[in-house]
């Protein structure tokens, strides 16, 4: 019969698994690290070599392809044609930095341990370089798998919060709004363009996949409830949905809406807010943040509304299929247009 293991055993053999895990994990990056370099190196290499031959482009093809079987025949697979032009990408993406002592890129490009090299396959095709920096930021950051990358890259992740954090007309806007999109992208939920769904159904599904919908809000959110109620003395009311952002360090209602905004939604969600201020934030937070999801919004409603100079209300649209890129970049310059109208006005008063 075996000994039972005391509570005293257990507790060690947990500890060195702990240890060996530290261990493994510090290796595996230690490892992702040292590959990741070598990827650009070998692109520094082939860019220089390719400055040698007298016909760049012919030469480059021919050196690559007799470079593919040297080293595939020393070092087996991971070594295409394919794989080694990304390589000379990657270092033409992140050329670098002189005098940059222990530094692989350029001061701006910090190699980042925690990404793999798919991270930056991904990354280096992103065309803008303030969206790339930002990826790579986030990636680290935010700990994004590949997968998580990706789909941000496609749905245009970087420009949707950038086009709201240009809604700016003070500093503390300025900290709100990166942390708010515009257009919001619920792709996630698999519904079709032609199939008819409730605000109710929305919710459901928003929930039933949380941890997207968390991923699509961004940094620093966390789930508090659903129709969660507040109450006066003599009335009940539900908001839909309730997370708190421990970054910005207050709650965030979101009320989800078909259809067009109106001012009576507008008008809503302030009432909510004020409320939730008043009988729900704990003393040392900040005030509470209102967002209106709906799938369509009118330009004259946000600008005449409350909305208009309240710095914690906004009204973003969401779209529950995955757009077009044309579909998502004419959303985005519309925001932007309204965005100069509006910091027009400002600069008028």
């Amino acid at each position: 019969m075996a000994k039972e293991i005391s509570q005293s055993e257990s507790h060690f053999f947990s500890e060195v698994k702990v240890i060996l895990q530290k261990a493994r994990s510090r290796a595996y990056q230690a490892v992702n690290q040292s590959m990741v370099q070598a990827y650009w190196l070998i692109g520094q290499r082939i860019v220089e070599q390719e400055q040698r031959g007298k016909t760049k482009a012919r030469y480059g093809d021919y050196l690559i392809k007799e470079l593919s079987k040297n080293l595939t025949e020393d070092f087996g697979k991971g070594f295409s044609v394919s794989n080694l032009k990304n390589f000379r990408q990657f270092y033409l993406t992140y050329p670098a930095q002189e005098n940059s002592g222990e530094l692989l890129f350029s001061k701006s490009y910090a190699l980042r341990s925690q990404l793999t090299w798919t991270h930056h396959r991904l990354i280096m095709r992103v065309e803008s370089e303030d969206a790339r920096k930002y990826y790579l930021k986030e990636c680290a950051e935010q700990n994004w798998s590949t997968r998580t990358l990706e789909r941000n890259i496609n749905t245009f992740y970087y420009q949707r919060t950038l086009a709201s954090k240009q809604n700016s007309v003070s500093n503390e806007m300025q900290t709100i709004s990166d942390f708010i999109k515009d257009p919001y992208v619920f792709e996630f939920l698999n519904i079709e363009h032609s199939v008819d769904f409730s605000e109710s159904d929305l919710e459901k599904g928003l929930i039933q996949h949380l941890e997207n919908f968390l991923l699509e809000l961004g940094k620093g959110f966390s789930f508090v409830g659903r129709q969660y109620r507040i109450s006066t003395e003599d009335q009940h009311f539900f908001i839909d949905l309730v997370f708190y952002n421990y970054l910005l360090k207050c709650f965030v209602l979101i009320d989800l809406k078909l259809g067009k905004l109106t001012h009576q939604d507008i008008g809503q969600m302030d009432m909510y807010r004020r409320m939730f201020d008043e009988l729900k934030k704990p003393e040392g937070d900040q005030p509470t943040i209102g967002i209106i999801l709906c799938t369509s919004k009118s330009d004259t409603v946000v600008k005449y509304s409350v909305m208009s100079e309240n710095e914690k209300l906004f009204a973003s649209k969401y779209l529950p299929y995955l757009p077009t890129e044309k579909e998502l970049i004419e959303e985005i310059e519309r925001d932007k247009r309204l965005i100069q109208e509006k910091k027009g006005e400002h600069e008028k008063l």
